[in-house]
């Protein structure tokens, strides 16, 4: 019995080896999991990294408040202008303003969408956290303090327009819905984190501030 004890041992060291060594490999393994893209913060820090998700990350890399409160702003703030928009087609005479609304729509619509993904990527609701005084009788939110926002009025008034002065209508509020954009926009370039949200509003900047200086002209021939 003892002639075979050293093999016995051998083979004993062995596995204990091979043990260890797949523990470390799994330790590592999950260790990697975890450092990973993982959100290790409350998700408002400068330091907060986009969750994955199946598909692929929509707006991957660290994402800070303000990229977040971007998105949660501009969704509904196109919302708006894509429903100003589709107003036109019934009720402008003017070609260049049926054919700007159609544009806006066009482009904003998308944007909607990718923004929404945004926020679903990184964890967080689509919309901020209702302040006191942000509904109206209906129920419904009333963004009407936000930069550039029509207030229920204001768009029950061009839904009420036609023609010469629904164009003229339509014209005026979509500057001043543009610059609001405009601003939302610069505010995000200054201090967001996440380049795919800077991109966006950089591309927010360019093509409304383009769109603005076509809707004055219109209003100076009109």
């Amino acid at each position: 019995m003892t002639a075979h004890n050293p093999a016995r041992r051998l083979r004993r060291r062995s596995a204990i080896v091979s043990a260890v060594a797949a523990g470390a490999l799994l330790l590592a393994a999950c260790g990697g999991e975890h450092g990973e893209g993982s959100d290790h913060g409350s998700g408002s820090t400068a330091s907060a990294t986009s969750p994955r998700t199946p598909g692929g990350n929509p707006a991957p890399g660290a994402f800070d408040d303000a990229d977040v409160a971007f998105a949660q702003g501009m969704i509904p703030h196109h919302e708006q202008a894509v429903e100003m928009s589709r107003l036109a087609a019934g009720r402008a005479s003017d070609a260049e303003v049926k054919t700007l609304a159609a544009a806006v729509e066009k482009a904003q619509d998308p944007e909607i969408r990718t923004m929404k993904s945004w926020l679903e990527a990184w964890g967080r609701p689509e919309a901020a956290e209702e302040m006191p005084g942000m509904h109206h009788g209906s129920g419904a939110t009333d963004h009407s303090g936000m930069s550039g926002m029509m207030s229920a009025d204001a768009m029950e008034k061009l839904r009420a327009a036609k023609g010469t002065a629904f164009d003229r209508m339509f014209a005026q509020m979509m500057i001043e819905h543009h610059e609001g954009a405009i601003t939302m926009a610069r505010a995000e370039q200054k201090n967001g984190r996440n380049a795919t949200a800077r991109r966006l509003a950089a591309d927010v900047v360019t093509n409304q501030s383009a769109e603005v200086d076509r809707l004055e002209k219109i209003l100076d021939r009109l």
